[in-house]
């Protein structure tokens, strides 16, 4: 069976499963998360820049009370291909170098729409998603000396693509704060895999950029921006 197709057959069932069993009682309306991403690209994307990209996420979540489905926001930010040479400041100030790094990215940014069983010792749902993808290429310069500080940057190519797609996962609570204790708290570990489907876009990757006598050159890449994407992190619901 494709990726695809698992894991719509997959938030299926966990739509059809949370309709059925509900969510008496849920107190807790918000859910709030961070975790680390690892993206796998899919087809004509993976063809292109050949690797995979790495970051970190973040999503807020609200569900009516005795309610098993929730709608949320979240955003995203992976890197996939990075660069980095020394050069002399400038032609008239040869003896001072500076740190030239270029990075390209991939920003993810999704309105999503979820199924879940809100309680017991594991909780998975299922979430479909539509958004964007946001594709940037950025060169920056830094102090040698210091390379946490810009001193200055440019984006070289930008593109924001349609995306939607559809996900599954699972919490595991490993903390709670009972209502006797004051409002309640559950803190969770959380896992999931989403399929996102990209729109085509405009982009650069690592050795797009060319430079020769003064000059710059890029080597614009077009192409569907497909991706298979892992996310482990913590959930906190209140």
């Amino acid at each position: 069976m494709r990726p695809t197709s698992l894991i719509k057959s997959a938030v299926f069932a966990l739509f059809v499963t949370a309709m059925i069993t509900g969510s008496a009682g849920a107190t807790q309306n918000f859910l709030g998360g961070v975790h680390f991403n690892a993206g796998f690209p899919q087809g004509d994307f993976d063809d292109q820049i050949d690797r995979n990209a790495y970051g970190l996420g973040g999503q807020i979540f609200f569900a009516p009370d005795h309610s098993p489905f929730g709608i949320g926001l979240e955003v995203g930010w992976m890197n996939y291909g990075n660069e980095s040479r020394r050069e002399p400041f400038s032609t008239t100030i040869p003896d001072v170098t500076v740190e030239v790094e270029t990075s390209n990215n991939l920003v993810q940014g999704f309105l999503i729409f979820r199924g879940r069983i809100p309680n017991g010792p594991i909780r998975p749902y299922g979430d479909a998603l539509i958004g964007l993808n946001y594709l940037f290429t950025e060169t920056s310069i830094k102090d040698a000396d210091e390379p946490s500080e810009d001193i200055a940057s440019t984006t070289n190519q930008d593109d924001a693509v349609f995306a939607y797609g559809f996900g599954g996962g699972v919490m595991v609570p490993i903390f709670n704060r009972s209502a006797d204790e004051g409002k309640p708290i559950t803190i969770m570990l959380d896992a999931g895999l989403r399929y996102v489907l990209g729109g085509e876009a405009e982009y650069l990757k690592k050795g797009s950029i060319a430079r020769e006598n003064g000059t710059v050159t890029y080597d614009l890449i077009k192409s569907r921006t497909d991706m298979l994407r892992l996310h482990i992190g913590i959930a906190v619901a209140f």
